[in-house]
C-alpha cells in the first residue's frame, strides 16, 4: 500500500474522471472530498455539479469510475454522517472518514458499530479539537485523519504545524500501531516533518494535482517514506538542516547516511 493518497475536491464528475486518469498506476488509493456546504462551506460534487452520475452509481447502473484501479475513500464533511455513510458504501467506498465534530458521540458510536465490518472507518479531527474526544473511539476504527488546519474543505491551505505536529507525535507515542493520516498542508516541504512526527499516510491535493506531473509528484512524496525507513537518523538530521523535501528533488544526506 502506498503512503500517499491523492485528494480530489471535485466541482463536478468530470474533474474526478480527469484527475483519476492522471494518477492511474501511481497509487492504489484516492480520497474524494464530499462537502455539503453546511458542516464545511466549500460545496463539492454531488452537492454541486451533479448531472445524475451519483444516482446511476448508487443504483448500481454503473460503477464508480476506475473502480478496478483504485480503492476509494470518501472524506465526509457533512452534517449527517449517519445518512452519508451508507450512501457512499453503496457507491463503492473502501474507506469512509467521519469528522468527529460533525455528530454527537452516541451517533458516532452507532455509525462505527454498524459499518466497521463493511468498510474501514477513519475518524478526522481538526487541530483545535482535543484529542480526548478522539481517543474514546480509537479501538473501534481503522485509522485517524489529523486535519492540518481548521479551515477544512479548501485547497492550498497551509499546515498549522505548531498544533498539528505535537498532536501527531502524541498519538504515535501513545498508539505505536495506529495508522495516522494527515490531510491539509501536505507538501514536499512539510512532508518530512509530518513523517518524522509519526504520520503514516499523507493526503495530498495541490501537492499532487497542482504539479505538471502528478504521478511524479506522488513518487517524490512516497520516496520520503522510503528514506525515513532506510535512514531514520540521517533523515531527521537532513530535515533539520533543510536538505530533505526541498529544492529540485535531489536528496542529500548528512555524514553517516547515504553518500
Amino acid at each position: 500500500m502506498t503512503h500517499i493518497v491523492p485528494a480530489i475536491l471535485p466541482k463536478d464528475f468530470q474533474e474526478i474522471l480527469a484527475k483519476l486518469e492522471l494518477v492511474k498506476g501511481a497509487v492504489d488509493s484516492v480520497q474524494i472530498d464530499i462537502v455539503d456546504g453546511k458542516f464545511a462551506p466549500n460545496k463539492t460534487w454531488p452537492y454541486i455539479g451533479d448531472h445524475g452520475e451519483i444516482t446511476n452509481i448508487v443504483n448500481e447502473q454503473e460503477g464508480f469510475p476506475f473502480w478496478k484501479d483504485f480503492d476509494f475513500e470518501f472524506d465526509l464533511m457533512v452534517v449527517k454522517p449517519e445518512e452519508a455513510v451508507p450512501f457512499w458504501v453503496r457507491a463503492g467506498a473502501s474507506r469512509v472518514i467521519v469528522h468527529i465534530e460533525s455528530t454527537p458521540p452516541d451517533t458516532l458510536s452507532d455509525i462505527i458499530k454498524e459499518w466497521k465490518h463493511a468498510v474501514d472507518i477513519g475518524l478526522a479531527l481538526k487541530p483545535s479539537t482535543p484529542l480526548e474526544k478522539l481517543e474514546t473511539f480509537l479501538h473501534e476504527v481503522s485509522f485517524v485523519q489529523c486535519m492540518g488546519n481548521d479551515r477544512i474543505s479548501f485547497g492550498g491551505v497551509p499546515l498549522d504545524e505548531r498544533v498539528v505536529l505535537p498532536k501527531i507525535a502524541h498519538l504515535r507515542k501513545k498508539y505505536p500501531e495506529l495508522t495516522i493520516s494527515v490531510d491539509i498542508g501536505v507538501s514536499l516541504e512539510t512532508a518530512p516533518r509530518l513523517i518524522e512526527a509519526g504520520a503514516s499516510r499523507l493526503v495530498a491535493g495541490s501537492a499532487v494535482f497542482g504539479k505538471a506531473n502528478p504521478a511524479g509528484a506522488v513518487r517524490e512524496l512516497e520516496r520520503l517514506f522510503t528514506l525515513h525507513a532506510e535512514f531514520p537518523d540521517s533523515f531527521a538530521a537532513g530535515m533539520n538542516a533543510g536538505r530533505v523535501g526541498r529544492g529540485s528533488g535531489k536528496r542529500e544526506f548528512p555524514r553517516g547516511g547515504k553518500q
